[in-house]
């Protein structure tokens, strides 16, 4: 008796078949411009993000161009059963949105434990973000060793070990890898006020508000993301 294993799709993963089905059959014709992320999300039941991620996979493969500011269109297909990317990793909006909930909990923790060593090693980081001649690429870095630098401070393995696994997934999977570049070519850099704010709450050992500082900043990076 042959069994296959049973599988959950990734939300983003089913609206995209879904949508290549669509243009495969020719529902959804070349040069079309798709309905609104509100639109879709409404008819398949989900949320903007996993639309916008949706749309994300389905341009990788070449099905449509998102166009900024205008909207996704229908590409001509090369193959006429075109299919979307079939990655099992979560999207680059899931794992901004894991992060809102694991890291604003791992500064508060960071705040009643951080050392002067630590804080000088953020500040380091910080001024590399102020520094006007680093890089886009090194301020990501620098952005990314910063906040890695929080969660070792939290005193928590579990919690350092799941936000060092987050931003792997941000950097190496193709999806989070062709969302950050959109940003980045729109010219999306980290937020030197936000990690300011940041820094300055753990300097003062205040949890509540750096529990508050990294939620106002990656709600910022969000709301950024999700931008018509």
């Amino acid at each position: 008796m042959h069994i296959e294993a049973v599988k959950v799709r990734r939300l983003y993963l089913q609206v995209a078949e879904q949508l290549s089905r669509l243009i495969a059959e020719g529902e959804l014709l070349v040069g079309e411009r798709l309905p609104s992320e509100r639109d879709l999300a409404a008819r398949f039941g989900v949320s903007r993000p996993t639309v916008r991620e949706a749309m994300i996979t389905m341009e990788i493969s070449g099905l449509v161009e998102i166009r900024s500011g205008s909207g996704v269109y229908v590409l001509p297909q090369s193959s006429p059963q075109g299919s979307a990317p079939t990655e099992e990793v979560p999207g680059p909006l899931e794992v901004l949105e894991a992060r809102r909930a694991i890291e604003g909990e791992t500064a508060a923790l960071a705040a009643a434990r951080i050392t002067e060593t630590e804080l000088t090693a953020l500040q380091q980081q910080l001024n590399k973000l102020a520094d006007a001649s680093t890089s886009i690429k090194q301020k990501e870095a620098a952005d990314q060793q910063f906040h890695q630098l929080i969660a070792a401070a939290s005193g928590n393995s579990a919690l350092h070990s799941t936000i060092v696994w987050l931003w792997q997934l941000r950097n190496q999977t193709s999806i989070s890898n062709a969302f950050h570049e959109k940003l980045r070519a729109e010219g999306s850099t980290p937020v030197l006020q936000d990690h300011t704010a940041i820094l300055d709450s753990l300097r003062r050992h205040d949890a509540g508000a750096a529990r508050n500082a990294m939620h106002t900043h990656l709600n910022r990076v969000i709301d950024y993301a999700l931008k018509d």
